[in-house]
C-alpha cells in the first residue's frame, strides 16, 4: 500500500538528508569540511600526465639464461656430465656434449619431473625448448616460458611504478597493465611531468664495486663512465652490495662539508658483508654505481661496520631526493621506455568540465520542464525526486572519494534518463488504473506495484552491464559504469521511496477528490 509508516520515514529522510549533506562538502574548502572526502577530478577533467611505458625484457631473459647456463652446468658436473663452449647468443644457449650423453641430456630437459631446476618442476612444459644441431645443442626460452618471463617481469615493474609514484604523492594515479609487456600510468593533476618521467625511466640498479686497474682481477674488469659522461675508470665486476641490501635511504646535509648527500641503511647481511669489505680494503676506492654509471667513488679511510654511509656526488636536495626515492622503491626488473605520452593541461581540464556541466544542465532541464508539462503536480514530484537522487548520487560517489571523469558525467546523465524512464512508466501504469478504479489509493498503489517488474528488469540489464564493463574495462570506461551502477540504486531507491512517499502524502490529502494524471 501507498502507507509509509513514521519510522520508515524518518529512515527514508534520514537517509536522503546524510548523503544531500556529504555532497555538500565538495563545495567547501580543505580546511572547512566537515568531513575529509570529495569527489576526486579524473585525468581528462583536472589535466596531468598520461604514460604508457613499455619494458624492455631484453635484460631479464639474458639474466636468466646465465643463471640457467651456470645452474645446469653445476647439475650435469654432478652426473659426470662434462658440458663444452658453453655460450650465450641471440637469447640462446649453445652448448656442447660428449655424443654418448647427448640423449640424456636432452631427455633430462624434454622429461616433465626433471631435477634440473628446483626453481622450475616440469623444466620442458613450462620453461625451455631444446634442439638438436648435430654438434651443438640449443636451449631457449619456449613460447610459454618467454610469457611466463614477461608477465612475472611486468607485475614487478608494476608494483616498483606504484611504489614510485605513491613516494612522490600524486594524487589518485591510475597505474594499469597493458598487454604483457606494457604499463599505463595516469597521474591527474600532476605538474612537473619531466621528473616523473626521469624517475620512471631509471632501472635503479645500485651495486658497490671497487676501483681496479688490474686487468688480472680473477672477477674482471669493466670500464664505466661517470655520471658526467666525461671521467671514466676500471672497476671489478665482483659486486660487493647491491640495491637489495638496503633498508632506507633519504636525502641528508653533510655539516661538516656542507654538501647534500644520500644516506643509506643496509640490513644485517648487508652490514656484514660492508663490514668485511671495508675492512680489508683500506685505502681502495669504492665506486658507487647507479645503472651503469659511476655516482662516486670515495677512498675507504676506515671500517664501516655499523651499516650506515653515504653516497656524495655534487647533488642538488631535489636530485638527493630523486635518488633516495629510487633506492627505497626497489630496483626495476627491466628498463622502462616512454612510447607514448600526452599531457592535458588544466585549462583543457576546465573545458572539459565546463562542457560536461553544460550538457548535464541542458538535459537535466529539458527533462524537467517536459516532465513538468506532461504530469503537472506529479511532474513536479518527480522533479524533486531526480534533484534528490543527483545528491545522493554525488554523496555517495564523495564517500567512497571516487575519481570522476568525463565518461563518469555521462554515466549520471544517463541516470537521470533511468530515473525519468521509470517514473513515465509508473504514471502510465497509473493513468491506466485510474480508468478501472475509483479509489485513488488503490490505484496509485497498483500502478507503482505492477509497474515494478518492467522497472526492475531494465534496471537490473542495466546494471549487468555496468558490472561487466567496470571488470573488463579500464580507466575511463570504469568512471562511466561505476557512476551508472551507483545511479541505478539510487534511482531504484529514489522511485520506491521518496517520489512514492511524496505521492502517498499527496493522494492521501486529496483521496476524496479527483486526481488527474
Amino acid at each position: 500500500m501507498l502507507y509509509f509508516s513514521k519510522l520508515r520515514i524518518i529512515l527514508i529522510i534520514s537517509i536522503s538528508l546524510f548523503f544531500i549533506l556529504i555532497s555538500f562538502n565538495n563545495l567547501f574548502s580543505s580546511d572547512k569540511r566537515y568531513i575529509d572526502k570529495k569527489i576526486n577530478l579524473g585525468l581528462d577533467l583536472q589535466g596531468g600526465s598520461y604514460l604508457l611505458l613499455e619494458i624492455d625484457n631484453s635484460p631479464v631473459i639474458e639474466q636468466k639464461l646465465q643463471n640457467t647456463a651456470t645452474l645446469f652446468r653445476t647439475f650435469f658436473k654432478d652426473k659426470n656430465i662434462r658440458i663444452g663452449n658453453l655460450k650465450i647468443t641471440n637469447k640462446k644457449i649453445l652448448f656442447s656434449v660428449e655424443s654418448q650423453f647427448k640423449q640424456n641430456v636432452i631427455e633430462e630437459f624434454n622429461n616433465e619431473n626433471s631435477e634440473i631446476n628446483p626453481y622450475y618442476p616440469r623444466f620442458k612444459s613450462h620453461q625451455f625448448d631444446i634442439k638438436d644441431l648435430g654438434d651443438t645443442l640449443e636451449l631457449s626460452f619456449s613460447q610459454q616460458g618467454l610469457v611466463k618471463l614477461k608477465t612475472s617481469s611486468q607485475d614487478q615493474a608494476l608494483e616498483i611504478v606504484r611504489r614510485r609514484i605513491d613516494e612522490i604523492g600524486t594524487n589518485e594515479p591510475n597505474i594499469l597493465k597493458r598487454g604483457n609487456d606494457r604499463v599505463l600510468v595516469e597521474l591527474p593533476g600532476l605538474d612537473n611531468p619531466e621528473r616523473i618521467k626521469s624517475l620512471l625511466g631509471k632501472t635503479a640498479n645500485l651495486t658497490f664495486r671497487f676501483v681496479s686497474n688490474d686487468n688480472q682481477d680473477s672477477f674482471g674488469v669493466e670500464k664505466l663512465k661517470y655520471e658526467n659522461n666525461i671521467d671514466e675508470d676500471f672497476v671489478s665486476k665482483r659486486i660487493i652490495l647491491s640495491g637489495d641490501n638496503l633498508l632506507d635511504a633519504q636525502p641528508r646535509m653533510n655539516n661538516q662539508t656542507n654538501e647534500t648527500v644520500v644516506s643509506f641503511t643496509l640490513d644485517r647481511v648487508g652490514a656484514k658483508r660492508f663490514g668485511k669489505a671495508t675492512s680489508t680494503n683500506i685505502g681502495r676506492q669504492l665506486a658507487i654505481i647507479l645503472d651503469g654509471k659511476i655516482i662516486s667513488a670515495p677512498v675507504i679511510r676506515d671500517t664501516i661496520a655499523s651499516g650506515n654511509g653515504q653516497i656524495s656526488g655534487g647533488f642538488t636536495f631535489q636530485s638527493a631526493t630523486d635518488l633516495a626515492l629510487l633506492l627505497r622503491s626497489g630496483a626495476l626488473p627491466a628498463p622502462l621506455n616512454i612510447i607514448e605520452e600526452r599531457t592535458v593541461g588544466p585549462d583543457l581540464g576546465q573545458d572539459s568540465i565546463n562542457a560536461g556541466m553544460i550538457a548535464l544542465i541542458i538535459g537535466f532541464s529539458l527533462v524537467i520542464i517536459f516532465i513538468f508539462v506532461k504530469y503537472k503536480i506529479f511532474g513536479l514530484i518527480t522533479n524533486i525526486t531526480l534533484i534528490i537522487n543527483l545528491l545522493i548520487l554525488l554523496g555517495i560517489l564523495t564517500l567512497f572519494e571516487a575519481t570522476l571523469t568525463l565518461p563518469g558525467i555521462a554515466g549520471i546523465i544517463l541516470t537521470v534518463g533511468m530515473a525519468v524512464d521509470a517514473n513515465v512508466l509508473i504514471f502510465e501504469r497509473i493513468k491506466e488504473e485510474l480508468k478501472n478504479e475509483k479509489n485513488n489509493i488503490i490505484a496509485f498503489d497498483s500502478g507503482y506495484t505492477k509497474s515494478r517488474t518492467a522497472i526492475l528488469d531494465a534496471n537490473i540489464t542495466t546494471l549487468l552491464a555496468a558490472i561487466i564493463l567496470f571488470f573488463m574495462g579500464s580507466g575511463p570506461i570504469k568512471g562511466f559504469s561505476v557512476t551508472l551502477g551507483v545511479g541505478i540504486f539510487t534511482t531504484l531507491f529514489s522511485v520506491y521511496f521518496i517520489a512514492r512517499l511524496l505521492t502517498s502524502i499527496y493522494v492521501s490529502k486529496n483521496k476524496n477528490k479527483e486526481v488527474s494524471i
